[in-house]
């Protein structure tokens, strides 16, 4: 799953690739997300906030939170964040951003805003699906952006999907039982989705030998794997099925098909059509 970590370069040799740099247009092969894209060093529209993110799934938030000029640094491809390092276009990107969202495991973020000399609001974002959580953040973040009634809009949105999902999944239990389900630390949102509490995590480590007798011995029927950190299958021989749940958004930066797409896999693994 994770690829070698790179080594991020020096700030004083990233700062004098800014200044080489700043000029030029994006070659990170992301693109600034919306409608228009727009090169990585033109200006903001008028009255909107131009937000860096570190990933697309930082992203995500800050288009539900009412954001429209966004910028991803870390490509979709790289499923572990921290092993991206960042090029000099992405320095130029960050010192023409109002904010700059990071996670607290994607520790070369802060280095990318003091390399970049810039003077964006550095934003840790709490990276969770838990409905709850992402709501919470979306409403600090709309805050933030002086967009809190977009953030209001899409939270009345995604509470109408989210419950119709639920529903839907609930409506697949074999025999009408929620199915015991275990889950990786990371997908237990996924779970939650389905109606039901994991009776057992594990992760981010592989398994150790006491963690499978001692999941296994739950007889679980379900196993959320989370597809970004995957250490392969987790119970074997234990005959439950194993679920790849995804946690990125795509390059949409639209959060709600990573529920929809999770509601898919916990119904096709329990046998609905």
């Amino acid at each position: 799953m994770a690829r070698t970590r790179g080594r991020i370069p020096s700030l004083l040799a990233l700062s004098a690739a800014v200044l080489l740099t700043a000029g030029c247009g994006d070659d990170t092969g992301t693109g600034t997300a919306g409608d228009s894209p727009a090169p990585a060093g033109a200006p903001a529209a008028k009255g909107k906030p131009v937000v860096v993110v570190t990933t697309t799934w930082e992203g995500a938030f800050a288009r539900a939170a009412g954001a429209q000029d966004v910028k991803v640094i870390v490509p979709q491809s790289v499923h572990h964040a921290p092993d991206y390092d960042p090029k000099p276009s992405d320095l130029a990107a960050v010192a023409k951003a109002d904010f700059v969202l990071y996670a607290p495991f994607e520790p070369y973020a802060a280095k990318i805003k003091e390399a970049a000399g810039s003077k964006a609001k550095l934003v840790e974002v709490n990276l969770d699906n838990d409905p709850d959580k992402v709501k919470a953040e979306v409403d600090k973040l709309g805050a933030l952006f002086g967009t809190a009634d977009a953030a209001t809009q899409w939270k009345t949105g995604f509470d109408t999907e989210y419950a119709k999902l639920n529903k839907d999944v609930q409506a697949a239990w074999p025999g009408g039982k929620s199915p015991s389900v275990v889950s990786q630390v990371f997908t237990a949102w996924a779970a939650k989705l389905g109606g039901t509490t994991p009776v057992g995590t594990f992760g981010p480590e592989a398994v150790t030998p006491s963690q499978l007798a001692e999941l296994s011995a739950k007889k679980p029927a379900l196993v959320l794997d989370n597809a970004h950190m995957s250490t392969g299958t987790v119970l074997p021989d234990s005959g439950a099925k194993q679920v790849k749940i995804v946690n990125y958004p795509g390059e949409d930066l639209d959060l709600l098909p990573v529920y929809r797409n999770a509601a898919a896999e916990l119904k096709k693994a329990m046998g609905a059509s």
